[in-house]
């Protein structure tokens, strides 16, 4: 196409306007439709969104069975969703309406009126002690803590306590299962899969509650 003329070019800019103009809210709607399409047609495996908060950006991830993952920033985010992709399902999809219910809870968690989560989840990614020791961690009172050692009795492998932090290092749902509660026993933070400093603010928030 050949302009040859200013007026030529005003024609093209006032076409062009409108789309330009619009975009954004075109493609959110066409993403909105590829959505409820995947959901209808049941291709869509897993949904994910990813939402602000003091620890950072956290990844948020469901099945149809409940949340499968939480992943702080520091983990790499594209990274998690590739061992998603690999491990569970390549079918992914961004649908933060998926994830409403997670997102507001923990809103309210880092607001301090939340002390409980109240969400289905997907333990899929843990299996074994791991598992037994994730079962436990919710058990831990907000705004308490237990030791590597407590968590390994209670979990049912007293002998175990090494494997307790290996459970906690891995835990695919942290904040939302709350592995920041175990701590050394001698008070010591320990790792953290969110970094120590993301579980001090974590230890710090529950304690001020």
């Amino acid at each position: 196409m050949t302009l040859e003329s200013p007026s030529d070019h005003a024609a093209v800019a006032v076409l062009l306007q409108p789309l330009d103009a619009g975009i954004e809210p075109a493609l959110a709607s066409l993403h909105a439709r590829l959505v409820r399409s995947a959901q209808e047609s049941h291709s869509l495996d897993i949904a994910y969104t990813v939402v602000d908060s003091p620890v950072g950006k956290l990844l948020l991830a469901a099945t149809e069975h409940g949340v499968i993952r939480v992943a702080f920033e520091r983990e790499n985010h594209e990274a998690v969703l590739q061992l998603l992709a690999n491990t569970v399902s390549p079918r992914i999809l961004y649908a933060p309406s998926q994830l409403e219910s997670a997102a507001r809870q923990l809103d309210e968690y880092f607001s301090g009126t939340r002390k409980d989560f109240n969400l289905p989840l997907d333990f899929q990614l843990a299996r074994g002690f791991r598992l037994n020791v994730l079962h436990h961690l919710p058990q831990i009172a907000y705004g308490r803590t237990e030791s590597y050692a407590q968590v390994a009795q209670a979990a049912g492998s007293p002998k175990a306590v090494r494997a307790v932090g290996t459970a906690c290092a891995t835990n695919p749902l942290p904040v939302i299962v709350p592995c920041h509660r175990v701590v050394k026993s001698d008070g010591t933070f320990g790792g953290y899969l969110g970094g120590t400093e993301a579980k001090r603010r974590l230890l710090a928030l529950e304690a001020a509650a």
